[in-house]
């Protein structure tokens, strides 16, 4: 679960999930301090960690000799009924073209791509 509050500073929330804690904020132009993620930008990152993470296990399990990994996401906001997240992913270290189509596979179906792919519903829940 994440919390996000307002701090008192224009649009500049506090994020947290308890114990870790980040900020989002909107960007100068839209009347933000550009202090923060913006909130496009912490839906990138969570595809783009979840990829990562998903790359290094599968590399790990099979002993793949994976020695970095590197994700750029990005979402395309062009067409606003069927926005797209385009990525790069960068794989370093001696792996075979067998081994590399296994990790990009796997970076595809990690459980973030799944839960976005899932279409989810939003729900408001009654406050306490």
């Amino acid at each position: 679960m994440i919390e996000a509050s307002e701090t008192g500073a224009g649009y500049r929330n506090r994020l947290s999930n308890g114990k870790l804690v980040a900020q989002g904020d909107m960007p100068a132009g839209k009347g933000g301090d550009g202090d923060g993620f913006r909130p496009h930008e912490l839906l990138e990152a969570a595809l783009a960690s979840c990829m990562s993470m998903t790359v290094r296990i599968a590399a790990e399990k099979y002993g793949y000799p994976l020695t970095h990994v590197a994700v750029t996401v990005t979402l395309d906001r062009s067409v606003p009924e069927a926005f797209a997240f385009d990525y790069q992913l960068a794989l370093s270290g001696d792996l075979s073209e067998a081994q590399r189509s296994r990790l990009e596979r796997a970076a595809a179906q990690c459980p973030v791509s799944k839960t976005i792919a899932a279409n989810p519903r939003l729900r408001a829940l009654p406050t306490a």
